[in-house]
């Protein structure tokens, strides 16, 4: 069994690009990180922590605690070396569990064949031990164990998470090509809104980025949608040490009446959906939804807000042409509704970009998936600018 107040090697994953927001989450939260790489970032903390990590963190994907770590020279050795550590401490004999390998070696030129030798290793051990073996899969139902292994160094982690922290576990109703509920989080916090003014959404679609903020503004944590987790069948793991981070966590749930929070979209479909996971979010009620097209948003008077486009980028043959007035339109809206406001546009195509007609003031690196993305600010000055 294993301390979960003992402290060690804890590895947070993201998605590339959202590191600095990942760091300005876990320092918020009251975290020190040690060093902060291009996709994830490693600290000093305790299972326990990893639970409270899991439940709190938006643009994480996966927390990871370190067992060990150690020389692996080809893939002949990973047999002997994962074998010799003492699973007995980590699992119970009768716990599914799955493995996970992220590996950059000379030797190995399939993946899965490090996943089987790792699980060959683990099962073999309990057989010898207690005459009998737990059941392993690739499902995320149980434990899971992920090693990384970079040319000649390795290390075996318990990944605490199971399935990715990335989903949020509201979106009931995804829509039409959805953004990844970290994804919005993400440039919500690159957007330094201060979860206070006015955030606007038109073009909502389902309604991530709206919910999002809402979250954000509100102090409701992902963990509150979401109640499995890997860390539930590590050896040590105490129900009620859970059960206290959850309550302290629905503690922290604020209430603003005065916060205006307006989500719009043209398809009384996409209002329909994005109110339902907004529900499931919990948020429904801080959020004021609108059908209507997007220039017909209502934007309250005073600016000092956020107005946040996430248009579509044209990535069929033919769509450019058609999106390019809408750009030029929300370029418009902008300009002539939202004075005062700081407008963003996130979009993974710079062409179309061009067509909004005003200067940005910060261009923010993203990737939505694959595609290469900006996240394009607008600093909407009332009158002439100096």
């Amino acid at each position: 069994m294993i301390d979960f107040d003992l402290k060690g090697k804890v590895a947070i994953t993201c998605k590339d690009r959202f590191a600095p927001y990942l760091e300005q989450e876990l320092l918020e939260l009251g975290f020190k990180p040690k060093e902060v790489f291009r996709t994830h970032i490693e600290l000093y903390a305790s299972l326990n922590d990893c639970i409270y990590l899991n439940l709190h963190l938006r643009t994480a994907s996966h927390v990871l605690y370190e067992i060990k770590s150690f020389y692996l020279h080809k893939a002949d050795d990973i047999y002997r070396r994962v074998k010799a550590l003492p699973w007995e401490e980590y699992i119970d004999v009768d716990t599914y569990f799955s493995v996970v390998s992220h590996v950059d070696n000379e030797s190995v030129n399939n993946p899965l064949f490090v996943n089987v030798k790792i699980k060959d290793a683990i099962v073999d051990r309990f057989r010898e031990k207690f005459g009998r073996r737990p059941d392993t899969g690739s499902s995320f139902d149980g434990a899971v164990f992920q090693m990384f292994w970079k040319e000649t160094q390795a290390s075996i982690y318990i990944n605490t998470s199971g399935e990715t922290l990335a989903k949020h576990g509201y979106r009931k109703i995804p829509g039409h090509a959805p953004m990844l509920e970290a994804l919005a989080s993400a440039t919500i916090l690159a957007s330094d809104w201060d979860r206070h003014s006015p955030f606007i959404n038109p073009m909502c679609g389902s309604g991530t980025l709206a919910i999002e903020a809402a979250m954000i503004a509100t102090g409701r944590y992902p963990g509150l949608n979401r109640d499995h987790y890997a860390f539930m069948y590590i050896l040590g793991y105490e129900e009620e040490v859970y059960q206290k981070i959850r309550a302290k966590m629905e503690a922290k749930i604020m209430e603003k009446p005065n916060l205006r929070i307006i989500a719009s979209d043209l398809s009384e479909q996409a209002i329909l959906f994005a109110k339902e996971n907004a529900g499931v979010a919990g948020v429904e009620e801080v959020i004021d939804f609108e059908v209507c097209d997007f220039e017909e948003t209502s934007v309250p008077e005073g600016g000092e807000g956020v107005v946040f486009f996430n248009p579509e980028y044209g990535e069929r043959l033919g769509e450019e042409e058609e999106l390019a007035a809408t750009y030029k339109r929300m370029g418009d809206f902008m300009k002539q509704k939202c004075a005062g406001y700081n407008g963003f546009i996130f979009t993974g195509n710079m062409a179309l970009a061009k067509r909004v007609g005003l200067r940005t003031s910060r261009r923010i690196e993203f990737y939505n998936g694959t595609i290469d993305c900006r996240l394009l600010k607008y600093e909407l000055f009332r009158g002439k600018k100096d």
